[in-house]
């Protein structure tokens, strides 16, 4: 039987129903690709490039950090790159067997490394600061689960040398103390960033157009005033006389009287930077600059400072002479002198100095106020202590710490007329052995204030030099007249008694001048101890003009004798011995 016409077009209306299908499915295909490619083609590359892209910080070079050898500059502080060990716990597969291998290689405990192995972390350390041999060798044992990777750390070429001057950088990459505090931001410069695509392991693919990269703008390169040299012999010299002097610290400062910049600066005990981490919780202190955060009470070495304030206010003149009777009575309280003073008697301004009296430093305070001490004396030699002399205020020295030390107020408060007759010579205030320095300089050379600087000059990376070296603040400290005088007097004092600092034959060509000064060490409750005292010494070298400011700090000596003369004073005589013989001190003409 033949089929049908139905029969014959019902395969056909199959197929086209089937086509057309097709069409509609190959035409939503279209459209939803359409959708996804064209229209929502920005959200589908972020949401693909959210899984891909990564972020990768480039880390900056830390500046350099300079100072001089024979005029030249040469580093002091430079980068090193070593290397950190680490573990990934998951991937090691005898943890015995690699500990006892690590073990073997760098030391230390192989229980401890085992327990870090087997801890529930993805990540942990195992030793830090490795160098590259160490690390080829632990790489060649071929360790699942163990891997080093780059760390840059700050190293020293001269070790110890100046270490509170210089400060350190911490497992943070954070400086402190120091001038590695001071200009942290400079020397640290900006980190660099990688955007890139990776693959499905995370490396990333170097040829991808979306892969942006920021380079890293390294650190500035800081230039110091410090003179290498000068800062070993100084360092030296510190250490033999706290021995000779059975002392247990100190600290000595080196500045130039006509610039304000620091040649050498020196504190004992020190500590390595490179192993600032093996200095124990108790030993802290180690780290701080006590030429600059050691405020103290100063002792004598202020009354150079007195005379200089008297004479300049006109009220004493230099061969003016006085009756001493040995006391001075001020608010109910008994001003005296050292039992060598000689008792009552005439004195002049030469024997203030050279004998050291108190009573002396109190009169000249007394003439500041027309005779007594009363609110015209405490507020005239306020205005020195602070305005001339820059007391009570920071210096802005390139360290991370820095004291402003203290200055009584002149009007407001107890017992004024005692508290400024004690601070006519160095107790009752206040100051660093760097701002009595700076002080010093401004007074003997020629009335000119420049505050002291560590960092002369910035370098950034292009070349640019920022020159941080301060001008003059203040050119009317003293007349020229009056530091022409405190000269001749502090040249007095030590053609005096140079034997008593331990230079047996004075150096004819050369013009040396300085004070001593011994403090009570106050208790923390009030008062001051009878039995410890801090030695000072204050003075300058140089030849027709002073070249160098010299101040020498001596923490309770136990060699018998004033503390500042027989434990500072040496201190400053091998100093200056050593600046003649070795840095040029230009002689008298």
């Amino acid at each position: 039987m033949q089929p049908s016409i139905k029969q014959l077009l019902e395969p056909v209306q199959r197929i086209r129903v089937w086509y057309v299908l097709l069409l509609l499915v190959f035409g939503l295909l279209v459209v939803r690709l359409f959708y996804i490619q064209i229209i929502q083609h920005d959200h589908y590359k972020t949401a693909a490039q959210h899984g891909q892209l990564r972020e990768y910080e480039i880390p900056a070079e830390r500046g350099v950090i300079e100072a001089y050898s024979n005029g030249e500059r040469v580093p002091i502080v430079l980068n090193e790159t070593k290397y950190t060990l680490f573990a990934d716990p998951a991937f090691i597969e005898d943890h015995d067997q690699a500990a006892i291998e690590i073990q073997e290689i760098i030391g230390g405990d192989a229980n401890e490394y085992k327990q870090k192995m087997t801890a529930d972390s993805r990540y942990v350390i195992l030793a830090k600061k490795l160098d590259k041999d160490t690390k080829k060798t632990i790489e060649s044992l071929d360790l699942k689960g163990i891997g080093l990777r780059d760390a840059v750390y700050r190293t020293y070429p001269q070790g110890k040398l100046a270490s509170q001057s210089l400060g350190f950088v911490n497992d943070e990459g954070e400086g402190v103390y120091g001038v590695e505090q001071a200009l942290n931001e400079e020397l640290s410069g900006t980190p660099g960033m990688l955007r890139a695509i990776t693959d499905a392991q995370g490396v990333p693919l170097p040829a991808n157009r979306e892969n942006t990269l920021i380079e890293p703008q390294n650190g500035q390169r800081v230039v110091t005033s410090l003179d290498i040299g000068m800062q070993k012999h100084v360092e030296d010299i510190l250490r033999a006389n706290l021995k000779r002097a059975k002392s247990s610290s100190g600290g000595v400062v080196v500045l130039e009287a006509d610039t304000g910049a620091i040649k050498a600066m020196a504190n004992y005990p020190t500590y390595d930077p490179a192993k600032f981490s093996k200095v124990s919780s108790d030993d802290i202190g180690v780290f701080e600059n006590n030429i600059v955060s050691g405020a103290l009470e100063v002792g004598s070495i202020m009354k150079p400072l007195t005379v200089a304030a008297a004479l300049n206010e006109g009220v004493i003149q230099r061969d003016s002479t006085y009756y001493d009777s040995g006391f001075i009575e001020v608010d109910g309280a008994t001003i005296t002198n050292v039992e060598e003073s000689g008792g009552a008697g005439t004195r002049s301004i030469k024997d203030i100095l050279q004998l050291s009296l108190n009573t002396g430093a109190t009169w000249m305070l007394k003439q500041l106020g027309g005779g007594e001490i009363n609110k015209q004396a405490r507020t005239t030699w306020h205005n020195y202590m602070t305005d001339h002399y820059y007391f009570g205020q920071y210096t802005g020295i390139e360290q991370g710490y820095e004291s402003a030390g203290s200055i009584p107020d002149p009007v407001d408060g107890f017992g004024l007329n005692i508290q400024f007759a004690n601070t006519a010579f160095g107790q009752g205030m206040t100051a660093t052995p760097l701002q009595m320095g700076a002080a010093l300089a401004s007074v003997v050379n020629g009335g000119t204030r420049y505050h002291p600087y560590l960092v002369e000059s910035v370098i950034s990376q292009d070349g640019g030099v920022h020159d941080r070296r301060p001008q003059a603040v203040n050119k009317e400290v003293v007349s020229r007249q009056t530091s022409k005088n405190v000269k001749e007097l502090m040249e007095y004092v030590f053609q005096t008694n140079h034997r008593t600092y331990g230079m047996d034959s004075l150096r004819p060509k050369y013009s040396i001048g300085g004070k001593t000064g011994t403090a009570q060490v106050p208790k923390p409750e009030g008062g001051y101890y009878e039995d410890k005292f801090n030695g000072m010494f204050m003075g300058f070298v140089g030849g027709d003009n002073p070249e160098y400011i010299i101040v020498a700090r001596v923490n309770d000596p136990q060699i018998g004798g004033y503390a500042g003369s027989t434990g500072a004073g040496p201190v400053f005589t091998d100093i200056v011995n050593v600046l003649i013989d070795n840095f040029g001190v230009t002689p008298k003409k």
